[in-house]
């Protein structure tokens, strides 16, 4: 009986024990320089110090006993991970095929996803706002393989699909009129309110963070034109009603100043490319608060490749009147204090070369800090991650970068990361 006894409080005690949360693995990271995101500055000689996935303390560097792990950054400039507020991590790149979305599964896509995700991560673009793919939903389930660590990526923030009229910037276009598009590629097309908002709600049904409304023709979808609006101000706030319902919020794709002045009426927290911009939506952005995500070197990169391979002549038409306007407005925005954050539209050009912008945004206005605060600061900000990402500082993710050089001098050595940081694990 005894032993029986015996055998019973061992038992309990082996499943407390193994209920217990286990002890916090406390590493240490000596940067020689650290980029203060939160207050603009340079700090030298910083011990950051890591508890589990985040950053405990950040102070003057002092010796450590001999038992510590150190990682040892001293010989470089360390910065919080990088946030790109407009990728498409889960589709295939752009080619000078309209078809090209069609010619491939959504089991290939999501083997495509993975690869993005990775050469991201390893970029130095710990987190990222997805904005859409073609595949509906392949995006959330890209986030959700990454959250639970079976392939590596950034942190995701993703839309699932694009709401957009039908024949409009979001849909496949410039096919046969006969030609049979998958109903997976046409989950977020709507007519009218009623419609918007049914699409709306089946997409955080199934597991979006944010919406992404394509309020004007696009430059690379044949048939439409950027500077035309699509969606109706009512759709949009049919939409923006729903994201809020779920404590969300919706972004819009809109290149031109109407299609602009429309979405921020009608209540979107952020407009994506925003490439003929006025000075009313420019004075509205800010006013409003409203948040300008502009891919301001993606012009370039279409002009050159896509000249070479050959891309539709409509394309690289609506690409030359959109490239030098947006980085006009781009720069008088910067002037104006209207809230930028960084964003790319990586997927027109390869994954991994997020920071290729970067030099961009200094050439049109921005301070090298600015600059990296898009990437860090204000973009967590307008996802509403500031306590989480954005920043090396208490409480936040242990998310960091390493870089040989000092960014405030040159910001394009933000293209050759050393090393990368993810949540207190080494990357690269």
């Amino acid at each position: 009986m005894r032993d029986s006894i015996g055998r019973f409080l061992l038992l309990c005690a082996a499943i407390l024990f193994a209920t217990m949360p286990a002890a916090a693995e406390t590493l240490y990271v000596h940067a020689g320089r650290l980029v203060d995101t939160e207050n603009g500055r340079v700090l030298e000689d910083r011990l950051i110090r890591i508890d589990d996935d985040r950053i405990v303390a950040v102070e003057p560097w002092a010796p450590l006993p001999e038992s510590a792990t150190v990682i040892d950054w001293s010989g470089y400039t360390v910065l919080p991970g990088l946030i790109d507020m407009h990728t498409h991590l889960a589709d295939w790149g752009q080619t000078n095929n309209v078809a090209e979305p069609l010619l491939h599964s959504p089991q290939e896509i999501a083997l495509i996803g993975a690869d993005n995700a990775r050469r991201t991560l390893e970029a130095g673009f710990t987190s990222v706002r997805d904005v859409g793919t073609f595949r509906a939903l392949g995006d959330v389930a890209l986030r959700d393989a990454i959250t639970r660590g079976w392939v590596p990526g950034p942190r995701m923030w993703v839309a699932g699909a694009y709401l957009t009229t039908p024949g409009g910037g979001g849909e496949v276009t410039g096919l046969a009129p006969d030609a049979t598009v998958p109903a997976d590629m046409r989950v977020g097309v709507a007519s009218g309110p009623q419609e918007m908002r049914s699409r709306a709600n089946y997409l955080f049904q199934h597991g979006v963070d944010f919406l992404k409304l394509i309020a004007t023709g696009a430059v690379l979808a044949e048939g439409t034109e950027p500077g035309t609006p699509e969606l109706t101000e009512e759709e949009m706030r049919a939409a923006v009603a729903v994201a809020e319902s779920y404590g969300s919020y919706a972004t819009a794709h809109a290149h031109g100043a109407e299609g602009i002045r429309m979405a921020i009426r009608a209540g979107v927290r952020s407009i994506e490319h925003a490439s003929l911009i006025d000075d009313e939506g420019i004075r509205m952005a800010r006013e409003r608060g409203i948040w300008l995500v502009m891919d301001i070197y993606n012009g370039d990169f279409i002009e050159e490749i896509g000249t070479r391979d050959g891309w539709p002549a409509d394309m690289l038409r609506k690409n030359e009147e959109t490239t030098d306007a947006q980085r006009e407005g781009f720069a008088r925005a910067v002037r104006a204090g209207v809230r930028i954050a960084y964003g790319t539209d990586a997927g027109v050009y390869p994954h991994g070369d997020n920071a290729r912008q970067f030099p961009y945004m200094v050439r049109y206005g921005m301070t090298p800090m600015q600059a990296i605060q898009a990437a860090t600061t204000s973009a967590a900000a307008l996802m509403g991650q500031s306590e989480n990402i954005g920043a090396v500082s208490s409480g936040h993710f242990a998310d960091m970068i390493a870089v040989e050089g000092d960014p405030i001098v040159d910001i394009s050595i933000l293209s050759n990361v050393s090393h990368v940081m993810q949540g207190g694990r080494i990357v690269r």
